[in-house]
């Protein structure tokens, strides 16, 4: 159904043999590919005739998705969950389908094993995510336990020589790490170890928590150009591929990340220059803590003694970093120059993975000698305690908006469901056809607001879905709003502009400032990146 009702871009028309079923053009007694220019301006009758096939019939169940929509969005104004409104907006389109038998009673166990399908398929779309995710997780675990992860870092503190360079060296060592491994585990490998030095030559604390958190939970994370856990939750519910809107998400967390750190940094020099923040040197150095301790109270959390280095830390501090960013450059370089044999999507999360289980192997017999084997399992549950306490909220939630594709509606409800957010995009699409100012800060906004929650990937299913539907709808790049809208939604949740996101609270504890002091002082740069970034996303779409 969806497939059928593309044809309108800008006003010119595509015509199709399930256009030349129109009487009128049927009249024309011709084959569509030999119309000629009655087909290239149809009469007024005509173009009527095609906007009626053209909208959507609108049924009980899209509009108990619109409703449970605007119910997630009220939730998220109020600071609440839409895990329950979300498994209530599936278990009612599971009510008003097609069931397999008639009855009530059949149709509401129909509508009981709806809701398992739906979270069951989102658990199928994202599972390698979380796996890879679990898997990177535990290697860096397995190599803090050698002592290799400070090691890693160390060669950074050479850079070090200035504020400027601190902040900088900081913010890049970040953002590497946090590709890689995401923030919140690199925050505790990159903060412990270059936090302190960033401070002794300068440095103000607000200024290193800036830098950790804009490059790390901001530009890495809403990016998330090597795991692509971030691009695949939004691809899924958008209805496209992650490999067309990887270059979207990376141009618009650069664009962001660079007004964004421009002015941070224009204002930290002001009120370095003014006296207004303090700038430490010498021994009077704030020691932070580790990420998760940082997070829940600096104060009342005893931070345990860092393990010394073992006999193949430094083997481990070199050869890691090196495989991983050779696996990147491989990637890279086929893209470009192969793109035949290119490393793409499934396989390159394959690649990553299995790498990092091979790691985690050799690691854990590094460390514990012939105990590997027992020592490994807890690498491994730590790893994944740390993926599913990310993603098990996500899942019902990404289970609903998932039914806005027609593919994944079909899959869980029957041939006979529609994808409900795509049909009512298609209609929307006709009254904002050609106005891309309003579709570019409209997705910069919801994503905004879907941030707001402090997690930034729960937003990610209705960003991807509501880019998708409006996007083919009204006939613009679904890829680039989609991107838009992804790193709108982190960059606030993710966050930079939560102050209860567990992101904002691991970077500013770690660095012994308050979260709501390092919110406020990103909410100027971060909006400013945002609004570039849309203007952008105008002259793209």
């Amino acid at each position: 159904m969806h497939g059928k009702r593309q044809h309108r871009f800008r006003g010119m028309w595509q015509i199709d043999p399930w256009l030349y079923s129109i009487p009128q053009l049927q009249a024309l007694d011709g084959p569509p590919d030999i119309l000629g220019s009655a087909i290239a301006k149809p009469d007024d009758t005509t173009r009527c005739n095609m906007e009626q096939l053209e909208q959507v019939q609108l049924t009980a169940s899209h509009w108990v998705f619109l409703l449970v929509i605007l119910a997630i969005f009220v939730s998220i104004g109020f600071r609440k969950g839409v895990i329950i409104p979300s498994i209530a907006g599936i278990f009612m389109l599971g009510l008003l389908a097609e069931a397999p038998h008639d009855g009530g009673t059949n149709q509401l166990i129909f509508a009981v094993q709806v809701v398992f399908r739906a979270l069951l398929n989102a658990g199928n779309e994202l599972f390698d995510i979380m796996l890879v995710i679990a898997l990177m997780v535990a290697m860096l675990k397995s190599l803090q336990h050698q002592g290799a992860d400070r090691l890693m870092v160390a060669p950074m503190k050479k850079l070090m020589i200035g504020p400027w360079t601190a902040f900088f060296a900081l913010g890049i060592t970040m953002y590497i790490a946090a590709a890689f491994f995401w923030p919140t585990p690199a925050v505790a490998l990159v903060g412990t170890v270059l936090i302190p030095v960033a401070m002794q030559v300068g440095l103000p604390a607000i200024g290193a928590a800036m830098a950790v958190n804009l490059f790390g939970h901001g530009m890495a994370l809403s990016a998330d150009p090597v795991i692509q856990g971030a691009s695949r939750l939004t691809a899924g519910a958008a209805g496209i591929e992650t490999t067309t809107l990887i270059p979207y998400t990376l141009l618009f967390s650069f664009v962001v990340g660079v007004v964004a750190v421009t002015l941070a940094c224009l204002h930290l020099r002001r009120d370095m220059r003014s006296g207004a923040l303090e700038t430490p040197r010498g021994d009077t150095v704030f020691a932070p803590r580790s990420a998760g301790a940082a997070a829940v109270h600096a104060d009342t959390v005893e931070e345990t003694p860092e393990p010394a280095a073992g006999p193949y830390a430094r083997l481990f501090a070199v050869a890691v970093p090196l495989i991983l960013l050779g696996i990147a450059a491989l990637m890279i370089f086929r893209a470009l120059f192969t793109p035949d044999q290119a490393i793409r999507g499934g396989d390159a999360t394959a690649l990553l993975g299995g790498t990092a289980t091979l790691l985690l192997v050799l690691s854990s017999f590094a460390g514990h000698g012939h105990h590997a084997l027992d020592g490994i399992s807890s690498y491994t549950r730590e790893g994944f305690f740390f993926a599913i306490k990310i993603f098990a909220p996500i899942i019902p939630i990404a289970g609903f908006f998932f039914l806005g594709h027609p593919e994944h509606s079909e899959h869980v409800i029957g041939a006979s469901a529609t994808g409900y957010l795509f049909d009512i995009g298609h209609n929307i699409g006709h009254y904002i056809d050609g106005n891309v100012f309003l579709l570019a800060f409209g997705m910069a906004f919801i994503g905004l607001l879907s941030g707001m929650d402090g997690s930034g990937f729960s937003g990610l299913p209705l960003v991807g879905s509501l880019s998708g539907a409006l996007g083919t709808g009204a006939g613009v790049d679904v890829n680039v709003l989609a991107a838009l809208g992804q790193v709108a939604a982190i960059f606030a949740g993710g966050g930079t502009l939560a102050a209860w996101a567990f992101g904002v609270a691991a970077d500013a504890g770690i660095a012994g400032v308050h979260p709501a002091s390092l919110v406020r002082r990103n909410f100027v740069p971060v909006m400013s990146g945002i609004a570039v970034a849309a203007l952008l996303a105008v002259l793209l779409m």
